[in-house]
């Protein structure tokens, strides 16, 4: 289960928000094998100026476009990490016109007790989730 945070830029429609998580959510369930009722996504929209990416002297531009995500997740594979990363650049750019270049992905890796889905307890802990 990923807990997914998106950050975009101001200005997009409500339906190519949609299409953006939609399709986020497609490459997550490609990628990681989860089902597809396993949706954990947060939007963050910022004015222009308030998201600063440059290029980590890799000498590609990135645009208004800008999107950030951000993966909180319990440990995933090389190869599980670096499939998502390919189908959201290839897929995002396909489905929603999303520059790869505009592309910034990010992972964070947390264990089973780091997760309480809710009612206080640990579902990963007490064994109500596998």
């Amino acid at each position: 289960m990923p807990l997914l945070r998106i950050d975009l830029i101001e200005g997009r429609s409500e339906k190519q928000v949609q299409s953006l998580l939609d399709t986020i959510q497609g490459c997550v369930v490609g990628a990681f094998g989860v089902p597809d009722t396993d949706r954990y996504q947060i939007v963050h929209e910022h004015k222009p100026g308030r998201m600063v990416f440059l290029d980590t002297g890799l000498g590609f531009e990135r645009t208004n476009q800008m999107v950030s995500i951000q993966f909180f997740t319990s440990p995933r594979t090389h190869v599980e990490k670096m499939e998502v990363y390919r189908l959201l650049a290839e897929r995002l750019e396909k489905e929603c016109g999303l520059n790869p270049n505009d592309l910034l992905i990010s992972v964070f890796t947390n264990r089973e007790e780091d997760w309480s889905f809710a009612q206080g307890e640990a579902q990963y802990v007490t064994g109500r989730l596998p």
